[in-house]
Formats: structure tokens, sequence, C-alpha cells
């Protein structure tokens, strides 16, 4: 009888992975030169750390 804990894997790297490709096409989409790819990066990855640390706050949570 072992009393171990097994850690769930973390998938929140698929959320900023999304996010920053999604970013980057809507950049790109903009049409307004490539600076605007990089930022749409990073829009994007502000994006998905807001969803990570303030909407999915209380999914680790067991009742």
């Amino acid at each position: 009888m072992s009393n171990h804990h097994e850690e769930e894997k973390s998938y929140d790297y698929i959320y900023y992975l999304v996010a920053l490709v999604c970013g980057l096409f809507t950049g790109g989409i903009v049409d307004k030169g490539f600076i605007w790819i990089p930022v749409g990066g990073v829009l994007g990855l502000l994006t998905a750390a807001f969803f990570l640390n303030v909407l999915v706050k209380g999914r680790g949570e067991k009742a």
C-alpha cells in the first residue's frame, strides 16, 4: 500500500501556444505592416495569461 501522491500534468502551455499562434495570425491579417504580427502575438499571450489566472482560477480545487 503506497501513499504516493501523483502529480497531475499541467497543460497550460497549450493555451499559451494556441493564443500565440492566433495572435500572430490576427496580427498578420490586420495588414498594417509587419510590426503588428509580434504585437498580435504578445496580445495573444497576455490574453492567455489573463484567461488562465483569472477566469480558470478554481479549476484545480477538489470538492
